[in-house]
């Protein structure tokens, strides 16, 4: 069996060493990758167990890492935010080609779209939605000094380097220029919060990145992709959520093709009522969301800009990719409306 960035032989000699609970490793397949980190499914004779590792080839030096993932999984396992299990870590390279870690397989669902989703009863919906919101402010409320995460960020200033860590990432992508963009940047600029609270971010908050069930009760048994965590402003990570979140009736979020239609299911929340509900349960001030809404839609702006260009240059596997190009100023224009609307 040859299975692309595993070396069987070798894992199985490791693992015998350092995870003789799992058993022999009968099978190992892909379950996703390609963009990001690739995850892989370890049937041992004894347990399942799922490896995580970066993807193939060159990556820059701290992109992709494997300890801060670990790290991140490990402090969280004993606190309120679900996680899979931490099973161990290997940091030899000459075992698979790269650094990785084994955690234990969680029996849920990463669901994009309502297809994925089923048919679930609106007050499943429902509550699927609320545990959401809920379990992104279990993350928030971590605190990280007590559960070892000290120094795993630099909470002062995190809105400031993002913004210029984007605009560096749209500089090295663009492929035309665009006064629109820059006049946001600029609008985005003055309007940074002059200090934030300082919590465990994921940096990636949606559904597809939690492992879901329905029955008998609806909840997330797993938040995953902790890749772009760090400590920075809670805010962010709701204004990310909303980003990529689609209300019935608007269209215009529907063209943009970067995530699924899971929330147009029956039931569930709208963006505004994911967000009160976030803040009844945090505790956390959302007057000024607006900001972070736009935020996040310039984020992702660059980050479709970045798809582009790599269709662009015959880098990109797959099809759909023609059209995301026109995303981009529908992106700009919508953090603009967000910045004037607050």
């Amino acid at each position: 069996m040859t299975v692309p960035g595993i070396d069987l032989p070798r894992l199985t000699a490791w693992m015998a060493n350092h995870v003789p609970e799992a058993g022999e490793p009968l099978s190992v397949s892909l379950i996703s990758g390609g963009r990001s980190n690739l995850t892989y499914l370890v049937e041992g004779r004894d347990r399942r167990v799922v490896l995580r590792r970066p993807p193939l080839g060159h990556v820059l030096p701290t992109a992709h890492d494997m300890r801060r993932e670990w790290r991140v999984i490990s402090a969280l396992a004993p606190t309120p935010v679900p996680v899979p299990e931490p099973v161990a870590f290997c940091a030899d390279e000459d075992v698979i080609g790269a650094p990785f870690y084994l955690m234990g397989y969680v029996e849920g669902a990463a669901v994009r779209t309502r297809e994925e989703l089923g048919e679930p009863a609106p007050e499943q919906a429902r509550r699927l939605s609320e545990r959401l919101a809920e379990v992104l402010a279990a993350i928030h409320a971590v605190d990280h000094r007590e559960v070892g995460l000290e120094g795993f960020g630099r909470p002062d200033g995190y809105l400031a380097r993002q913004l210029d860590r984007w605009c560096q990432q749209w500089e090295r992508s663009k492929t035309a220029d665009r006064p629109e963009y820059d006049r946001l940047v600029a609008r985005l600029r003055e309007r940074l919060p002059a200090a934030s609270a300082g919590t465990l971010v994921h940096g990636d908050y949606r559904l597809d990145n939690t492992l879901v069930r329905l029955a008998p009760e609806p909840d997330i048994l797993a938040v995953v992709d902790w890749e772009m965590s760090t400590l920075g402003d809670p805010l962010a990570d709701l204004g990310l959520t909303l980003t990529y979140w689609q209300d019935p009736g608007d269209e215009e979020r529907a063209a943009i093709p970067v995530a699924g239609d899971v929330t147009l299911a029956p039931g569930f929340l709208t963006a505004a009522e994911f967000a009160a509900h976030y803040a009844k349960v945090s505790g956390h001030d959302i007057e000024d969301l607006g900001f972070y809404v736009a935020f996040g839609n310039f984020k992702l702006a660059v980050i479709v800009e970045g798809i582009h260009a790599r269709f662009r240059q015959g880098k990109t596997v797959g099809e759909g990719f023609e059209e995301i190009g026109s995303a981009v100023p529908v992106l700009i224009a919508r953090a603009h409306r967000m910045l004037e609307s607050a």
